[in-house]
């Protein structure tokens, strides 16, 4: 208990319970109003904050729910216990999960009320000193970077080497690994923080507006080109420029890349005379480019002329020591941006998470914690919480299928290739990476 009393608030339409509240957990120590209406008790809470209020959940005119909707929408932080008959436990849980910090039955014994008390107290202080060590962990500039895992930390350090370095840099490794905000940290930590970061995404535009939004276009060089634009090399001025996803550039459009990396000028479609640039240019792929190479899909001189500073960054399953705290930092992100009063993670809710192998990485890990904190109904993050993909393998179960009732070789092909572009999103890049096939076969199957 704390040097203090703690003050609580009674509310129940029958007076001799409120009654015996009150004396009882008065000689416990605790500084105790008494309400019997609902209407009294709210417009007090109002006024002034308790440490806790402990509220029958069945009264005339209010129940103990639409009651606790009334405090918490006064007062957010405010502890709310509820006494409720044998007959009304699903009310009461579902009153915990709107936000109450417990519920206790009727009829009970004053200790056992007691005991409750103090569990709510004990919760709120873990709450809260969970709160103050996230505001004492000291701040390390990463940006939106975890990195307490060997494999990271040394992706950091050569990141913060090549920083300040006039040269191109390659990002590599799987989808959803974090490219982007390494890219990022790059820009943040060199001499060119205060400039432009310019990202384009080369998988998003199609091979005809690509070199316009590289390279720029001069009025009238094709029919909706009403004026001149910049490029994003020229853009991105002092600063930096982020090529995602440059697997995906045309042979055309590599060959020009190459030009421009290599001349420091690029030309605007329309245009006959060329612009320098003087943007730093940070490329990434999470496809194979060796490959791309030996198939023919991807220039020697520009996989040469980018892979001088070359950065893989690993797996999430490779770096087990940043789960936790990616966990923390992501749900506490999210939570705010949500306005979600979700503090933390359960420990069985932990344990789900760490044992995951996380197959989409980062990103996967959180669109997954996103949608738990926009959809949960308390302040932990339980199991039930997590919608985790499910475990059946699915072109096991398509071959089963088909040996059972065989189908032509094509038609289970199309058929396997549908669903694993549902299954990313209808991700064509993603998709083809993962059947290991250029865009370009992928847009004739799909045909």
């Amino acid at each position: 208990m704390s040097a203090y009393p703690n003050r609580l608030l009674i509310l129940d339409d029958d007076a001799g319970v409120v009654d015996f509240l009150c004396e009882s957990l008065s000689e416990r120590g605790f500084e105790v109003e008494p309400y019997t209406s609902h209407a009294a008790a709210l417009e007090r809470i109002k006024r002034e904050s308790f440490d806790l209020v402990i509220s029958d959940i069945r009264m005339p005119g209010m129940n103990g729910t639409d009651l606790l909707g009334a405090i918490l929408a006064h007062r957010p932080g405010q502890l709310v216990l509820l006494m409720t008959a044998f007959g009304s436990i699903d009310l009461a849980v579902q009153a915990v999960r709107a936000g109450a910090c417990d519920f206790i039955a009727k009829p009970f014994k004053i200790e056992a009320l007691v005991f409750a008390i103090h569990r709510a107290f004990h919760d709120r202080e873990m709450r809260r000193e969970i709160v103050r060590l996230r505001a004492s962990v000291p701040a390390t500039n990463t940006g939106q970077l975890v990195a307490r895992s060997p494999a990271m930390t040394a992706v950091i350090e050569t990141a913060r080497r090549v920083a300040d370095l006039d040269l191109s840099v390659l990002l590599t490794g799987e989808t959803g690994t974090g490219k982007g905000a390494v890219a990022r940290f790059i820009h943040d930590v060199s001499a060119r923080s205060r400039r432009t970061f310019e990202h384009v995404n080369c998988a998003s535009l199609p091979a005809t507006l690509i070199e316009s939004e590289l390279f720029g276009v001069r009025r009238g060089a094709y029919t909706d080109a009403r004026e001149d634009r910049p490029g994003a090399f020229v853009a991105a001025g002092d600063g930096t420029l982020f090529l995602d996803e440059i697997g995906e550039l045309t042979l055309e459009t590599q060959a020009k890349l190459l030009h421009a990396l290599e001349s420091g000028r690029v030309r605007p479609l329309g245009s006959t005379a060329e612009i320098p640039f003087r943007a730093r240019v940070i490329a990434a792929t999470n496809r194979p480019l060796e490959r791309l190479l030996r198939d023919g899909e991807f220039r020697p001189d520009l996989y040469y002329r980018l892979n001088v500073i070359r950065i893989e960054l690993p797996p999430l399953r490779d770096r087990q020591e940043d789960i936790v705290p990616l966990i923390d930092l992501i749900v506490e992100r999210v939570a705010g941006r949500q306005s979600r009063p979700v503090v933390g993670v359960s420990a069985a809710a932990m344990r789900r998470l760490t044992s995951y192998s996380w197959p989409g990485n980062v990103r996967e890990l959180a669109h997954l914690l996103e949608r738990a904190v926009a959809l949960c109904d308390h302040d932990t993050l339980l199991p039930e919480d997590l919608e985790f993909p499910k475990k059946e393998d699915d072109l096991v179960a398509l071959l089963s299928e088909g040996t059972q009732d065989p189908i032509p070789l094509d038609e289970l092909e199309r058929v396997y290739v549908r669903r694993v572009l549902e299954s990313r999103g209808g991700n064509k890049a993603e998709a083809a990476r993962l059947l290991g096939i250029n865009r370009r076969t992928l847009y004739r199957k799909l045909r």
